[in-house]
């Protein structure tokens, strides 16, 4: 009885195996040039805590004068999903776009009253950062600011208030035009730390992230013509001592290192700045 038992069980768990399926071979169809439906999908890794690195789109010249390279710019933002904006992030990309042409313009006009290079090739410079913004601008379907606008004129009423008084203060010697400079490279690192945080968007932060590291060159461009050519040392009107001192004193950023910016400044939305160079 046994016995019989015995060959019963075995006889059973042949037969289960045989028509088990086997799990070794597998085989794949053919996936034909252009058709990507079989193919297996592989998930993004988690970001939700944030864009913590960056592309970096700057061509840095040897001059430290850093632009925004377009091409470069448009193939991240091809595959970054274009997400929903507040009201604040609206605000930010309108207010950058005009900040970027208020430094552009400055630096022409300056250019054209000093006659040194500096100012001509930061200001090429600033005009490739208004491109990256615009583009951003039109990603969104939003309105631009600048248009119709020449040299000098803006839709933002402080921004031209502002642009009046840089000029008039520039306009004084190659001392002030040169803190001129350094003054509104300090005003955009603080206004760029202060758009970043308000923003989740990897598509705006990666602009603003490149946009950031030019304004830390240029203020180093800036600080460091000042002291050549009229053999003064800048003092910080709007990031704090130690914040500059950060900048200062790190070299050129030449490209993959920008990462987030120190201000460690008080921002401004329109106040405390000082109107003394």
């Amino acid at each position: 009885m046994k016995k019989t038992y015995l060959f019963v069980l075995i006889l059973g768990l042949l037969l289960a195996a045989c028509a088990a399926p086997s799990a070794v071979e597998i085989t794949a169809e053919p996936v034909s040039e252009g058709d990507t439906a079989n193919l297996p999908r592989i998930e993004p890794a988690d970001n939700s805590s944030g864009v913590e690195e960056y592309t970096d789109t700057t061509i840095v010249l040897d001059s430290g004068s850093t632009s925004i390279e377009q091409v470069a710019l448009d193939i991240p933002l091809s595959v970054v999903p274009t997400g929903d904006l507040t009201a604040v992030e609206i605000d930010g990309l309108t207010f950058m776009l005009e900040e970027e042409k208020l430094a552009r313009d400055v630096y022409l006009i300056l250019y054209d009253q000093w006659n040194i290079p500096i100012f001509q090739n930061i200001a090429n410079s600033e005009a490739s950062h208004m491109a990256a913004i615009l583009t951003l601008i039109e990603r969104f379907g939003l309105e631009d600011p600048t248009v119709g606008n020449g040299v000098g004129e803006f839709t933002n009423p402080d921004l031209q208030a502002l642009y009046d008084q840089l000029v008039s203060q520039g306009s004084q010697s190659l001392a002030h035009a040169l803190k001129v400079g350094a003054a509104i490279e300090e005003i955009d690192i603080l206004d760029l730390e202060e758009r970043i945080a308000q923003t989740d968007n990897d598509d705006i932060i990666m602009v603003y992230e490149n946009l950031l590291k030019g304004s830390r060159n240029h203020l180093r461009v800036f600080t460091r013509t000042l002291l050549q050519q009229a053999g003064e040392t800048y003092v910080p009107q709007y990031l704090s001592p130690d914040a500059y001192d950060v900048i200062i004193g790190t070299g050129v950023e030449a490209g993959g290192s920008g990462g987030r910016g120190n201000g460690q400044g008080q921002g401004r939305n329109g106040t405390g700045r000082n109107s003394g160079n």
